[in-house]
C-alpha cells in the first residue's frame, strides 16, 4: 500500500538526541576523547573568559565546532551555524538541546583574538598530542619534515604596486570604475619587493618548484612522528625559499621545550637539502635524513673558506644516504604528505578562509587535532 503524507497531528514532541546517534557511529568514541580534553583546558578557560558581563558561547563549543568545519569539510563558518541550526548530529556533539538557537557565525570572529591571546587552540592540540605520548603511540626519537602551501585568500589581481594609490585603478571614459577590473599581467615582472597584495599583504607570491605556478600563498608545516605518522608540531609562516628550513628547526626547539627530549634522527625532502640546514641539526645533536637533490656536492679542498663546511656537510649527508636507517627513514617520511592530504582534501586548508596569518595558524591547530583524533580513535578504540 503507498503511504502518504499527512499534516503534523501532534503540537510538541520530546525528542532525546543521544537515542538518535547509532549506538556504534565513529563519533562517539571521538567525542567522548574531546570532552575528556576539554574538561582537563577548564583552568586555562576560566583565565581567558571573565566571569562577569553577559553570558557567552563555551568555548567548549567553540573549539568542537572548529572540529565539526575539519571533519566534515564545511566551507564556512556560516554554513557551519546553518548545520548546526539543522543537524542533530551536530547539536548532539556541540551538547545542545534542539530547541537551543544556534549561534551566530560572528561568535567567531569576536572571540579569535581571545584564543590567540591564551594560545587556546594550540593547547588544546597539545593537549590531544598528550593523550597519543601517554597511551605510548608516538616515537620520541624519529621525526619527519615537510611543509605545503596554503593558497592565499587573495586574488592574484590584488597584487598591485606598492606604491600605488587605491585610486589609481583605471576606469572608462566616464568616470566608472569597475570592483573586478582586467588585469593584463603579460610582460611584466612581479616580485615581493615591489608588489603586495592589497587583500591579503601577508601573502607572498611564491611558486614550489619548476614548472609550477607561481601563486599568492602562505607555508604549512608540520613535524610528524615516525612511529604513527601522528603529528607533534605545526607552524605557518610565509612563502619564501628558506621559510621551510627556518620552520623545521623552530618546531624541533617548541618539540624539545614541550616535551625535553631531542629527536635523534629528522627526514627530510629535497627541499631541505642545504649545508647550513644539515649543520644546524647536527649541532642540536640530530642526524639528518634528508633526501639530496641530484647536483653532486663540490670539492670541499677547492672551495672557499665559507663554503668549505657547507660541502663538507652535505658530503656526510651523502654518505648517510648508504646506511639501513636513511633508508627506512625516507620511507617512513612518506607518511607526512598524508598529513598534508587529509588538512588540505578534508579540512579545507588548500586555501586560507581569513585574512591574517595568525587566524590561519588557529585552524591549522585544529585540523591538526582533528587528524590526531581520528589516529587516536582507530589505534586505541575504546
Amino acid at each position: 500500500m503507498r503511504g502518504r503524507p499527512g499534516p503534523p497531528t501532534q503540537l510538541l514532541y520530546s525528542i532525546d538526541i543521544e537515542s538518535r546517534i547509532r549506538p556504534h557511529h565513529p563519533l562517539r568514541p571521538l567525542k567522548k576523547r574531546v570532552d575528556a580534553i576539554l574538561c582537563s583546558m577548564d583552568e586555562l578557560f576560566e583565565q581567558a573568559f571573565h566571569r562577569d558581563g553577559r553570558p557567552g558561547v563555551p568555548p567548549e563549543r567553540l573549539l568542537k565546532a572548529m572540529l565539526l568545519m575539519a571533519l566534515y569539510s564545511v566551507r564556512s563558518e556560516r554554513q557551519l551555524c546553518e548545520r548546526i541550526r539543522t543537524d542533530l548530529l551536530f547539536r548532539w556533539i556541540l551538547d545542545m538541546s534542539p530547541e537551543e538557537d544556534a549561534f551566530d557565525p560572528t561568535v567567531f570572529t569576536h572571540n579569535r583574538p581571545r584564543m590567540d591571546q591564551f594560545g587556546i587552540t594550540g593547547a588544546f592540540f597539545d593537549a590531544v598530542l598528550a593523550q597519543a605520548i601517554g597511551a605510548g603511540l608516538c616515537s620520541d626519537d624519529h621525526f619527519s619534515v615537510d611543509g605545503t602551501i596554503i593558497e592565499s585568500y587573495a586574488s592574484m589581481k590584488s597584487f598591485r604596486p606598492r606604491d600605488e594609490s587605491p585610486d589609481d585603478s583605471s576606469g572608462d571614459s566616464n568616470s566608472f570604475k569597475p570592483r573586478n577590473p582586467d588585469v593584463d599581467f603579460h610582460g611584466e615582472k612581479r616580485s615581493n619587493k615591489t608588489l603586495s597584495s592589497r587583500t591579503d599583504p601577508e601573502a607572498k607570491l611564491y611558486r614550489k618548484g619548476l614548472g609550477k605556478p607561481s601563486q599568492l600563498a602562505h607555508l604549512g608545516h608540520v613535524l610528524s612522528e615516525n612511529r604513527n605518522g601522528l603529528i607533534v608540531e605545526t607552524c605557518v609562516t610565509e612563502a619564501s625559499g628558506t621559510a621551510e628550513r627556518d620552520a623545521a628547526m623552530e618546531m624541533v626547539a617548541d618539540y624539545k621545550r614541550k616535551q625535553g627530549r631531542v629527536p635523534k634522527t629528522v627526514g627530510a625532502d629535497a627541499g631541505y637539502d642545504a649545508g647550513e640546514f644539515l649543520i644546524r641539526l647536527e649541532k642540536e645533536g640530530i642526524t639528518p635524513h634528508v633526501a639530496m637533490t641530484s647536483k653532486e656536492p663540490a670539492d670541499a679542498k677547492k672551495a672557499r673558506a665559507d663554503r668549505k663546511s657547507l660541502i663538507e656537510a652535505r658530503l656526510r649527508m651523502q654518505a648517510r644516504q648508504q646506511t639501513v636507517e636513511y633508508e627506512v627513514s625516507q620511507r617512513v617520511r612518506k607518511r607526512v604528505e598524508e598529513c598534508f592530504g587529509w588538512t588540505k582534501a578534508i579540512a579545507g586548508l588548500g586555501r586560507s578562509r581569513w585574512v591574517g596569518r595568525w587566524k590561519l595558524k588557529q585552524y591549522f591547530d585544529v585540523a591538526a587535532s582533528a587528524y590526531n583524533l581520528l589516529r587516536l580513535t582507530k589505534l586505541q578504540p575504546s
